[in-house]
């Protein structure tokens, strides 16, 4: 994992984003914060299982589906499969040392 901090790369609900290696923050504390940087590891995870390219198209299309569904950008990213499976285990950060090949598919 590589942590950049870059403060106007993303949106301001937003504290980080993962793109396999890195890990954006938008401000340097948010690099110290374990919780976040547990969720965000969490994606790298996520990505590396789905081989990086196919988890972006996957997370695009989920998201498009949820958007519909709730008709809110919020409600749909929280739903987003692969969000559920880190949002829900992001305080537990032994969770990757235990975590099964493909957890995010039973938050589908």
């Amino acid at each position: 994992m590589i942590l950049l901090v870059v403060r106007f790369f993303t949106n301001k609900r937003y504290k980080g984003i993962t793109i396999y290696p890195f890990v954006i923050v938008t401000q340097e504390e948010d690099g110290k914060n374990a919780v976040l940087l547990n969720h965000e590891r969490i994606h790298i995870k996520q990505q590396l299982e789905m081989l990086v390219l196919p988890f972006f198209v996957w997370y695009g299309l989920e998201f498009l589906v949820r958007y519909f569904m709730y008709r809110s950008w919020k409600k749909a990213y929280r739903n987003i499969s692969f969000e559920k499976e880190s949002y829900a285990n992001e305080e537990d950060l032994d969770y990757l040392k235990k975590r099964p090949f493909w957890n995010w598919i039973k938050y589908l």
